[in-house]
């Protein structure tokens, strides 16, 4: 996996603006007239106005916006396949604005692969052609680039069907084709353009997990356009959210869909599936009242008065989860000196960064709440079902309504989840 703690692109101040007039386009931009009064004014397209941002190495960067919103004139302009109007384009540190003609061809070879919307297969030549076909038109010797190609073709998923052409393939298949071409160069950088929007929903979602699979064997830098936010959440490490050429949003998943920056980006992530984005770590509640393998039951039942839960999470000194004690165990046990740790119930378990989708059916399945445990397995947090309700009545993200206890009703509603 690449270091994703360095900034592989930077982009500052970079504008397009497409037209004769683009000089004063600008200026007018600058000067703080819409996009629309520009447009009308100078004959002119704005692509792209004062974007400034960085993409680290390793990680999905997915830019969205609705159709107009500058997504792909963003994304061409990171390889200059449009020139930029001002600012500047750094790859590695080398701002790529400076390059002449000869140096930016070798740059795209040796750092960008690129795959769009549109397949673009040569129809005379088979999967294995199409996919060897950049390599050699780097001169690269016949054996090794059947080799890597080879090789590639299984990533995708696509062994078996080397020799068949782009006609005898589903649109699915032709898009790993595609991704297969860009990736047998081995680019530094993917640009991928709509990739998926063309293909059904099924097989959408099929290559969506792709490209996850293979980013995490691989490593790339991604740079995603889309205009669907569940893609964009399901794919992005961050996500830029565009308008009117504009960067409204940078941020990940959790960030947009907790904070977003205006009404725009509010309106925009509405809909989107909080189930793909929401984490155990956001929405569960601290452990503020806990059992210990020590407490005797009246101990234990007096916990339970006091916080109002109907039962308790029980912990050692160094926060190891022993089990579950529910009230009518506690006060079938009441008499006891001590606690008999052989009817402590065992408890679902899941990390910080488990989805909303996952805990779900964890929580259904079980009586017991769902302990959250850090990498060292200590407890970190509590989740039940009142934790879930409120997160999906309530969008929230921040903890904050999953604030209140729950009443102490003895299901595992009333567990001790605070």
């Amino acid at each position: 996996m690449s270091d994703n703690t360095r900034t592989r692109i930077r982009l500052t101040g970079v504008s397009k603006v497409f037209g004769r007039q683009a000089g004063k386009a600008l200026a007018d931009l600058r000067k703080g007239k819409s996009k629309t009064e520009v447009q009308l004014a100078h004959n002119a397209v704005v692509g792209a106005f004062d974007v400034s941002l960085e993409i680290m190495s390793g990680e999905i960067f997915v830019i969205m916006g609705l159709s107009g919103s500058g997504k792909s004139t963003l994304l061409r302009l990171i390889n200059r396949l449009h020139e930029p109007t001002a600012g500047q384009i750094l790859i590695d540190d080398e701002d790529i604005t400076q390059l002449k003609p000869k140096a930016l061809r070798a740059l795209r070879r040796r750092k960008f692969g690129m795959v769009f919307q549109s397949f673009a297969l040569l129809p005379h030549r088979t999967v294995m052609g199409n996919v060897e076909f950049g390599l050699e038109i780097q001169g690269v010797p016949k054996a090794e680039r059947r080799e890597r190609s080879q090789e590639i073709i299984g990533t995708v998923g696509l062994g078996g069907y080397e020799t068949r052409y782009a006609a005898e393939l589903s649109g699915g298949m032709q898009q790993r084709v595609g991704l297969a071409r860009a990736l047998a160069a081995d680019p530094e950088i993917l640009l991928m353009d709509e990739a998926f929007s063309a293909l059904d929903p099924l097989i959408r979602s099929q290559l969506q997990d792709d490209l996850l699979e293979i980013q995490d064997r691989l490593g790339k830098t991604i740079v995603f356009v889309s205009h669907d936010l569940d893609e964009a959440l399901k794919l992005g490490n961050r996500i830029a959210i565009m308008r009117d050429g504009r960067l409204i949003q940078v941020g990940t998943p959790e960030d947009i869909i907790a904070r977003p920056a205006d009404d725009y980006v509010s309106a925009f992530v509405e809909g989107a599936d909080r189930t793909q984005v929401l984490t155990a770590e956001q929405i569960m509640r601290q452990p503020t009242t806990t059992g210990h393998p020590k407490d005797s039951p009246r101990t234990l039942l007096r916990k339970m008065e006091r916080s109002g839960f109907g039962g308790l999470v029980v912990v050692d000194n160094g926060r190891q989860v022993q089990g579950y004690i529910g009230l009518d165990e506690a006060i079938r046990q009441r008499d006891q000196e001590r606690l008999d740790l052989a009817t402590l119930q065992p408890l679902p378990a899941a990390d910080p960064d488990t989805h909303l989708n996952d805990l779900i059916n964890l929580v259904t399945e079980k009586t017991s709440p769902v302990v959250v445990l850090d990498a060292r397995k200590r407890l970190n947090g509590i989740i039940d079902k009142s934790t879930l309700l409120a997160a999906l009545a309530q969008g929230d993200t921040t903890g904050k309504a999953a604030a209140d206890p729950p009443p102490a009703n003895g299901d595992h509603g009333g567990s001790e989840v605070a």
